[in-house]
């Protein structure tokens, strides 16, 4: 078979870099990788997506890239999230189909999922109802990409197909408290808290009551995943990669395993006064355990130890 050019658009954020780290051990001969970023191109313009493609010769795409932010930004700014995203997505599928690649695969999030829904989650439940006001441009926008998806296999035959995972951590994650995910704005914020007091008197805020619970998974974990759909996986069906249901933590675990990873001296407290958010947003992975019965994902506590020694080794150039 002929060799397969994979394009890996979004390539210097979270899950692209944890790919490229995959990709180190688990490179196939037949497989060139590129891993593009913003500065490569700036995907919503039409030309220089096109660009793009015409510089690479991509077979495959995984399409990672996207406009995103915090719940504030997401809030004050839903119509920019929803055109941005929108323009993105369709010059790179649109792209695609003229450049005749083989395959796409695209990443999708939960937070897309209908705002009132029934728990687990599955993947026949995306276009259920509204998304939660809050982040409704982005959140249309990504689902839009399942509607592509079946219409370029309707109309077309191609495999594009799409991901949807839990909440992502790890290395090279975004560590800027405003507009970062739970796990790297508390790394971040006690980080900075044992800069300032390194005894047993420092107390650490944690932002709500801690009992809301998530689903965490490592992005090496996630990458993994991504090699075995861009591989294996031929459906245009998305498909929920999340740890499982049994794995799912409190916030309050997930602060005490960051304390423990710094080995924080002093006192956790809970600010009430702070939002918990939706107390629980739990995905099954019924589908990906039909195909992977015997994954195994990384112990939540040796990745949270894994993310805390990097984001110490590497606090100054980190996404601060």
């Amino acid at each position: 078979m002929a060799n397969k050019v994979i394009l890996v658009t979004g390539g210097s954020g979270l899950v692209g870099k944890a790919i490229q780290e995959i990709v180190k051990t688990e490179k196939k001969a037949d497989e060139t990788w590129i891993f593009a970023s913003s500065k490569d191109a700036d995907l919503s313009n039409l030309d220089e997506t096109k660009a793009l493609f015409e510089k690479h010769h991509p077979t495959h795409v995984i399409h990672l890239a996207a406009m995103v932010g915090g719940l504030f930004h997401n809030m004050s700014h839903n119509l920019d999230f929803l055109r941005k995203n929108i323009h993105i997505n369709d010059n790179v599928l649109q792209t695609s189909f003229e450049t005749g690649v083989v395959k796409v695969v695209s990443c999708l999030s939960t937070c897309i999922f209908p705002d009132k829904t029934s728990y687990p989650i599955d993947e026949t439940m995306i276009h259920n109802g509204p998304p939660h006001p809050s982040n409704f441009g982005y959140s249309y926008a990504k689902r839009l990409i399942d509607i592509q998806n079946k219409g370029y296999h309707e109309q077309h035959g191609c495999c594009y197909t799409s991901v949807v995972p839990c909440n992502v951590f790890g290395p090279h994650d975004n560590f800027k408290v405003e507009s970062s995910h739970v796990l790297p704005a508390l790394i971040r914020r006690m980080h900075e808290t044992i800069q300032k007091d390194d005894s047993s008197n420092a107390v650490f805020s944690v932002y709500g009551s801690g009992k809301p619970l998530r689903q965490f998974i490592y992005s090496l974990d996630l990458a993994k995943l991504f090699l075995w759909v861009l591989r294996e996986y031929n459906s245009v069906e998305p498909i929920i990669l999340s740890v499982d249901e049994a794995d799912e933590v409190s916030i309050s675990d997930a602060a005490n395993l960051i304390a423990k990873a710094f080995e924080f001296k002093g006192q956790l407290n809970y600010d009430t006064s702070k939002a918990d958010g939706q107390y629980k947003k739990t995905a099954s992975n019924g589908k990906l355990r039909s195909f992977l019965p015997d994954f195994k994902f990384t112990p939540f506590s040796l990745a949270i130890q894994d993310t805390v020694k990097w984001f110490k080794e590497n606090h100054n150039t980190a996404r601060l």
